[in-house]
């Protein structure tokens, strides 16, 4: 089973680049997008390509947040948002259940832009580990996949020193993060089998960052530890830039 995740900074703009083109090419039997910045009224049939079933969860702001799955069998379940308001309005959320197997594309917000939103990122991350307590206990396989906007060690960005009072890189994230796997229900698919520096799936549009390797790591394919031993293969995707996120491509034996 290949799952596929891709923070494409504007679905309309990621197929301007080619994405659809590079897509339809990777047999995924899942595609996990996030900030699609669109309406679904606001978009044809190229951004739903065969073979795949669509869904879309756009945020109330048009141009702002969305997310999407693209699935190559048909769900047993759609579920749009967590039911909890004001994470739901920004288009945050969005899983798919096939049997005992779920797929959520998931978009974590971002603290960069100032207090308000970092105090908003903060609350998130406080109601998103009560979320994953809890599902923790139903026994389903799952994978979460998407831009949690944090980078989680040093190894995950190239000047970790410089960034340790900025957004995504704040002790209290990583601390977050550290307590979502303290206790061994979720693991971090791609470090189960690479743990190789420079492994980088978010670049800065200023300066070069992109031409440097400047990134950071902050798309994830979080899964459930039932999953653990089915990683097969991981790989972020370089060759072409469809925006400043790379997709992440995760093989399963599932």
């Amino acid at each position: 089973m290949r799952i596929i995740t891709a923070n494409t900074n504007g679905i309309r703009s990621a197929q301007r680049k080619g994405f659809f083109e590079w897509l339809v090419l990777q047999n995924a039997d899942v595609v996990c997008i996030q900030e699609t910045k669109a309406q679904i009224s606001q978009l044809d049939e190229t951004f739903c390509p065969a073979p795949y079933h669509c869904f879309y969860h756009d945020a109330e702001k048009k141009g702002y947040s969305g997310v999407a799955l693209y699935c190559k069998t048909k769900p047993d379940e759609v579920i749009y948002g967590l039911d909890i308001e004001d994470i739901d309005r920004e288009g945050r959320f969005i899983e798919a259940r096939f049997g005992n197997l779920s797929v959520i594309s998931l978009y974590l917000p971002s603290g960069s832009s100032g207090e308000e939103r970092q105090n908003f990122k903060f609350s998130v991350l406080t109601r998103f580990k009560t979320y994953l307590d809890e599902i923790s206990k139903n026994g389903r396989d799952t994978i979460i996949c998407g831009d949690w906007n944090i980078a989680h060690k040093e190894i995950d960005l190239k000047n970790w020193r410089g960034n340790q009072k900025n957004s995504g890189f704040l002790p209290e994230e990583r601390a977050w993060l550290d307590n979502v796997f303290s206790d061994d229900k979720w693991f971090d698919a791609f470090r189960v089998v690479n743990q190789e520096a420079e492994q980088y799936t978010w670049w800065s549009n200023r300066g070069e960052a992109w031409a440097k390797n400047v990134g950071w790591r902050i798309d994830y394919q979080i899964i459930s530890a039932s999953l653990q031993h089915k990683v097969k293969a991981v790989s972020i995707y370089k060759n072409e830039r469809f925006s400043d996120h790379a997709p992440l491509i995760i093989d399963y034996e599932y």
